[in-house]
């Protein structure tokens, strides 16, 4: 039956883009599996998968929040029964750990619990999934319980994933939603560098100030929402509704989305993107044999900034940020 519904399809190969420090490669396009409600879309979600793989998608982005590593897991285990690839080893997979589980104590079950639901022995890359702790739970989701937000240790946090990747249950940490400062205050203490900062970025929020301090301390950027994942929880609809995409994508013979993803693509950033649909799987994969111009690079670099998920939830009187200026320490 999946062989019937997965035909084998023309295979693009996504370049590669360097992890700063580590100079080791990483896809610089790969899939997303955040589908809010969390965990709605299993089924749907391993056949997009295994079209992704199909299709030549080699980097999977995954998290204990969106309750998505089980259809992972199994997809590549099929892809691998199937086919479509040789080992596990080809494919690229990141996970995060939720705020219930940043504590020093918590990282290395996380991450074992992670690898069960996964069916794998090992992570390409694990990420704190924000620079916010809460109170200790099993129950991940969202919106979280503001009374239960708490600093996040970032040292002994830091020293359990350090722990992680010495282990070999990881060959790669990293973190998300970091900025320059708390950036600044990990490296401090860090014995192995981040090799990824995971953050919001598109052409409505360019992040160009945290791009360029990632860059100096040789850290790389993975955008997600690159296409302000509309229709989700976090998500605006504006980057796909912005007049100056639009008459660029009119004027190429592009859709809005590869406007979006081949400017995202030529920072030199690696890309997260999320369909489950298998002709979005494919026009996304059609951004790398064009360039944009350097007027449509300058109309893109004009566009006004503004952030399209702030992160509300993590602010409160009572907790570690009581403001957005906090929790983003003035980078927003």
């Amino acid at each position: 039956m999946a062989e019937q519904q997965h035909k084998p399809e023309e295979m693009v190969s996504i370049p590669e883009v360097s992890m700063g420090a580590t100079g080791q490669g990483i896809p610089s396009l790969g899939m997303g599996t955040a589908v809010y409600p969390f965990g709605s879309a299993s089924e749907t979600m391993k056949s997009a998968i295994l079209d992704a793989i199909q299709l030549g998608y080699r980097h999977f982005d995954t998290a204990a929040l969106y309750q998505s590593e089980q259809p992972l897991g199994e997809a590549i285990k099929e892809a691998q029964s199937l086919g479509f690839i040789k080992s596990r080893d080809e494919l690229f997979i990141t996970s995060k750990f939720w705020c219930t589980d940043a504590h020093h104590d918590r990282v290395l079950p996380a991450l074992k619990k992670t690898l069960q639901n996964l069916q794998l022995e090992y992570l390409d890359l694990y990420l704190i999934h924000w620079p916010v702790s809460l109170k200790p739970g099993e129950l991940i989701e969202l919106p979280l319980k503001k009374e239960e937000l708490l600093p996040m240790d970032f040292k002994s946090v830091w020293e359990s994933m350090e722990q992680c990747q010495k282990l070999g249950l990881t060959r790669f940490i990293g973190v998300s939603n970091f900025s320059c400062k708390k950036l600044q205050e990990l490296l401090a203490v860090a014995k192995i560098p981040p090799a990824i900062n995971q953050v919001e970025m598109n052409p409505l929020w360019q992040q160009k100030k945290l791009r360029e301090f990632c860059k100096e301390k040789g850290i790389l950027v993975t955008a997600y929402s690159p296409l302000g994942a509309k229709g989700t929880l976090w998500g605006t609809n504006r980057v796909m509704e912005c007049e100056v995409l639009k008459e660029i994508a009119e004027a190429r013979r592009k859709t809005i989305a590869q406007v979006c993803l081949r400017w995202v693509y030529e920072q030199g950033v690696s890309i997260i993107v999320k369909s489950l649909k298998k002709e979005r799987l494919k026009e996304n994969l059609e951004i790398f044999d064009w360039m944009l111009s350097k007027d449509e690079l300058k109309k893109i670099d004009g566009i006004s900034q503004k952030k399209g998920y702030p992160g509300l939830e993590f602010v409160s009187e009572e907790g570690p940020y009581k403001s957005l200026d906090e929790l983003w320490d003035g980078e927003i």
